[in-house]
């Protein structure tokens, strides 16, 4: 399967905090750093998202007094995980892992900004109807089919494909150059509920 000239590399949330020794460490997340690289060789498009929050945003569990990471409180937008301070705006574990080389990279999402809500998805902020501008940026430029890959599997590489197939965009998921957390069998979870959506899962391209 190979990209074509209206299609999309989305790299989603590559930054040192996701990848180990960061403050919210996915397992094995640099991994994903050379089968990206090897893989935006062959894009004319790519994208970055990034998780940009303030201090003290209402995802950190550490905003919330008596609770712990990875736990769960009920939002205005619904149910929230908590996690730890991570990705702070202008930290260094908010910057991109050193490792990436996406010179073809055209535009950065940066999300969870908001510090009243959070944005796994590359479309949506967590109430799921707060755009993020990506959908109308790709249709503007006339780029239909997206390649999904980056941290976590679980979480934003979810929520970013379930809603990009739920904009009606083609959507392929490059396992390989996905990890996930994996919060209570969460990897498997996200992986059912992709497929479910009409995304496309595939090992590697």
């Amino acid at each position: 399967m190979k990209p074509g000239p209206n299609d999309v590399l989305l790299v989603i949330d590559v930054q040192n905090d996701f990848c180990p020794g960061g403050a919210l460490a996915v397992p094995d997340g640099d991994s994903v750093v050379p089968d990206i690289n090897r893989m935006a060789v062959d894009f004319a498009h790519c994208v970055l998202t990034q998780d940009w929050h303030p201090p003290g945003h209402s995802s950190f569990a550490s905003s919330h007094p008596g609770k712990a990471p990875f736990t769960t409180t009920t939002m205005p937008y619904g149910e929230q995980t908590l996690w730890p301070d991570h990705c702070i705006q202008g930290s260094p574990g908010a910057e991109f892992h050193p490792g990436l080389a996406l010179p073809r990279a055209e535009m950065i999402i940066r999300k969870g900004y908001n510090p009243a809500i959070d944005s796994y998805s590359a479309f949506f902020e967590n109430d799921r109807t707060t755009p993020t501008g990506l959908s109308g940026y790709l249709r503007e430029r006339g780029l239909g089919r997206l390649f999904c890959v980056g941290l976590a599997t679980d979480f934003c590489v979810r929520f970013s494909a379930e809603d990009a197939r739920r904009l009606g965009f083609e959507t392929i998921v490059v396992l390989d150059a996905c990890r996930g957390i994996d919060l209570g069998g969460s990897v498997a979870a996200g992986i059912a509920a992709m497929r479910e959506a009409g995304a496309t899962l595939v090992d590697r391209i």
